[in-house]
């Protein structure tokens, strides 16, 4: 039997908050000592690799930035193989800046080529304005991942998409989403991990994200239930995961 490769979302999966999901440090430990392939894929794109390796490490859970795949990374990883233009005027943390520094792009907002919407801690007025006046300009619109809100310690937050619609309504544009569940994030990944769809695996606990990107991307699916998805909200769907568990605890890689 060949071995499988796995990539892994975080919120829901590994950690909830800022503490790990019963059994997670073991399931990775687990990954480890087997020598599985693996990638921690998340639409997060407010932190750096390192960054979240950290607070991973804080929840007890030990993983190298290397193993860290960010929408914002996918996000660069792409505009670079577009190759139409390097001037990018971003609404985004150090995790999305940082990746388009890290692949050549000139962070500005005189007459950029691309506006890129990620989350961010504080949105603000004038920065939406800019960049609403700057795709009404040309610019094309570019945004991490359409999840329109995310958790936090005090309950939901809104996120990317919930801001992209916002710019979407004022401007008439729609922005291309990177992120899941578009399959692009997830071909990206498998790129980046080097491995193949065939023998890969999509552990995640959302239907409309996680388990339909790896749907349409031709991976084999685990849906946990430690995070959004309940039991009984996965008749709703059109598509079903390969298999589910209650959560990565179960998981023998």
């Amino acid at each position: 039997m060949t071995d499988k490769n796995y990539l892994i979302d975080m919120d829901g999966v590994l950690v909830s908050g800022r503490h790990p999901i019963p059994g997670a440090p073991e399931f990775i430990q687990r990954l480890r000592d087997r020598n599985r392939k693996f990638l921690i894929l998340t639409n997060n794109p407010l932190y750096t690799p390192g960054d979240l390796s950290h607070r991973l490490q804080i929840s007890g859970l030990e993983v190298h930035p290397e193993r860290i795949f960010t929408s914002a990374m996918a996000t660069a990883l792409f505009m670079q193989k577009q190759a139409a233009g390097d001037k990018v005027y971003v609404i985004g943390e150090s995790g999305l800046t940082t990746a388009l520094h890290n692949a050549g792009f000139i962070l500005t907002d005189v007459e950029p080529d691309y506006v890129v919407l990620g989350d961010t801690f504080a949105y603000n007025y004038e920065f939406v304005k800019k960049a609403v006046r700057l795709i009404v300009a040309g610019a094309r619109f570019i945004a991490t991942s359409p999840d329109a809100n995310g958790p936090s310690e005090g309950g939901i937050v809104p996120a990317c998409g919930a801001m992209a619609a916002l710019i979407e309504k004022a401007t008439g544009v729609s922005p291309f989403f990177v992120g899941k569940p578009n399959p692009l994030m997830m071909r990206t990944a498998l790129n980046y991990l080097d491995v193949h769809s065939e023998n890969t695996v999509m552990i995640g606990d959302r239907m409309d994200t996680d388990i339909v990107a790896g749907v349409m991307s031709g991976l084999e699916t685990y849906l946990v239930l430690s995070g959004v998805t309940r039991r009984e909200d996965v008749a709703r769907f059109p598509y079903r995961p390969s298999h589910i568990f209650e959560s990565v605890a179960e998981i023998e890689p």
